[in-house]
């Protein structure tokens, strides 16, 4: 009889212990991490790090005005000099660390490289180029709850002012010399920024859920002058784990940009579409595709690859600006 009570209460024991588990949120899945373009997406348990990896390359191409197409002749007929497009490259580096179950602290630091393709208005074309480490962010992540396989984590971290504001290139008008890059060939922001965001993950046996609330909150204007507009944005995605080292994923996301504040006074704003500080700001909308590879045991364990194109939705600018085209993100994540 005791064997028997013994036995039912082991039994108990196991399938309470199992209720507690599966109840809780895990990233032990390749669905356990948002798309890879996404960050701080999730947190970590006491103890855990995390060291990552990620390349973007953005293209930019042909011009818009509103919510509509511009031609060239457009610009060239307020400006002397256009943008015809401008492909960027970023590398980025991230490490996270949890001291607690409820606290995760993330750092992320990147380089950017850059090159511009214009022309004036007697139909001659030139670039310029810029490169270099940008702005150096780091966060804290709070975990809220955890529970009924749903967490809920906020993100309050700061942009720390490493990036150039000053780069430089010789143009046709500046030659042999070189001359101040218009704001979107800059790297930085030129001033403490505040990165404030909210998370919500949710899981099912085939099928997981993410949205997530981001800020970027700008503050006082830089040596320069100026002041970047904030930044609003929110995503959401869906991913479907098709065994336990794959995933595919599909993500929709809108974001605000509001307009420069301010303005450099080594720039002309007549000269080129992109000194003018009227063509800046913007809402847009975007769409991607990826996937996520996850090792989960061997002698890569804990070793996230992931990839993912982007395509824009919709765009409407102020001014004339050139149209965001195809991002393609890549990046490695380990854990330990």
């Amino acid at each position: 009889m005791k064997l028997h009570i013994l036995a039912i209460l082991c039994m108990a024991t196991t399938i309470i212990q199992a209720q507690e588990e599966t109840g809780l949120w895990t990233s032990d899945r390749p669905d356990g991490h948002a798309p890879i373009s996404v960050m701080g997406d999730h947190t970590h348990s006491k103890g855990d790090w995390m060291f990552s990896y990620r390349y973007m390359h953005m293209n930019m191409k042909d011009l818009h005005q509103g919510s509509s197409e511009a031609s060239m002749q457009d610009a060239l007929s307020q400006y002397m000099v256009t943008p015809k497009n401008m492909p960027m490259n970023m590398h980025m580096l991230g490490i996270m660390y949890a001291p607690s179950n409820k606290i995760t602290l993330m750092a992320m630091a990147n380089y950017q490289s850059q090159e511009m393709e214009l022309q004036n208005r007697m139909g001659n074309e030139f670039n310029t180029a810029s490169s270099g480490f940008g702005d150096l962010k780091i966060s804290v992540l709070y975990t809220f709850f955890n529970k009924n396989r749903q967490k809920l984590h906020a993100q309050v971290g700061f942009s720390f002012p490493t990036g150039s504001i000053n780069q430089e290139d010789v143009t046709p008008m500046s030659a042999p010399n070189k001359t101040i890059l218009p704001y979107p060939m800059q790297i930085g922001s030129g001033t403490l920024d505040a990165n404030l965001g909210l998370t919500y993950l949710k899981e099912w046996d085939k099928l997981s859920f993410g949205s997530q609330l981001m800020g970027i909150f700008r503050t006082g204007e830089n040596s320069n002058d100026y002041l970047l507009g904030n930044e609003y944005s929110i995503n959401n995605w869906m991913a479907v784990p098709v065994n336990s080292w794959l995933s595919f994923s599909g993500r929709v996301k809108w974001a605000a940009v509001e307009k420069i504040h301010g303005a450099n006074p080594d720039l002309n704003p007549m000269m080129v579409v992109t000194a003018d500080t009227a063509n800046s700001g913007k809402t847009y909308a975007e769409a991607g595709l990826g996937f996520n590879l996850y090792a989960f045991k061997g002698s890569l364990k804990d070793v996230r690859f992931g990839f993912e194109a982007t395509l824009p939705i919709y765009q409407n600018m102020n001014g004339i600006q050139l149209k965001n085209q195809e991002t393609l993100t890549f990046g490695l994540q380990y854990s330990l």
